[in-house]
């Protein structure tokens, strides 16, 4: 029997994410552990525009080491990243439903520095499951461990280019829908923006 659901720290994570944690009534459990990947929503998101899907990524700071873990990544602020990043979501959301809503809870990750991704991305989901009621605590895991055979490991199967784990999502109404069609799976303040407190009950 499973006793935990293993996830990765994600920026802005997608809907895939908060539908596998509501999917297991289990305690959720983030890995501080693992090693950072490349081309992963640890530090991408992708949002829905009028012109389809945008990604944006949070920077690192690249040093010798090649491999470090998630809780070791530190954010590169040499650019103002923030600021656009807020734009494009401004740009995408600000007439949806719920945006003005949500928007100064939100705004607060694009005018405060962090130094490490992994804090960044955890008080993120912290809003995220405030904002979505979702009653679970944030748990650690206490070293890295390659497989599991007690716990739900979602690692490294909700990914960009493997998703796997919420095919066939069904359809909710997008800003810009006429235009795109439905975009399945873009980051959960896609389904936020648009569906506010319904959004709870569509995962």
């Amino acid at each position: 029997m499973s006793n935990s659901i293993i996830l990765s720290s994600l920026y802005l994570p997608p809907i895939s994410y908060l539908h596998a944690i509501q999917k297991h009534d289990v305690p959720v459990k983030i890995d501080p552990y693992e090693h950072f990947q490349k081309q992963t929503y640890r530090s991408r998101t992708c949002i829905g525009t009028a012109n389809g899907v945008l990604d944006l990524f949070v920077p690192i700071e690249h040093g010798r080491k090649q491999r470090v873990t998630m809780k070791e990544v530190r954010i590169n602020d040499d650019h103002d990243w923030q600021r656009l990043h807020w734009q494009s979501i401004q740009t995408a959301y600000r007439s949806s439903a719920y945006f003005e809503y949500y928007e100064d809870d939100f705004h607060t990750f694009y005018n405060q520095k962090y130094d490490f991704l992994f804090d960044y991305n955890i008080k993120q989901l912290e809003l995220i499951f405030k904002v979505l009621k979702i009653k679970k605590p944030i748990e650690f895991t206490d070293l890295y461990v390659k497989d599991y055979d007690d716990a739900f490991d979602y690692r490294n199967t909700i990914h960009p280019k493997k998703e796997t784990v919420y095919l066939n999502q069904k359809p909710y109404y997008q800003l810009f829908e006429d235009r795109t069609g439905f975009i399945p799976n873009l980051s959960v303040i896609d389904l936020i923006f648009n569906q506010g407190p319904q959004s709870k009950n569509y995962l």
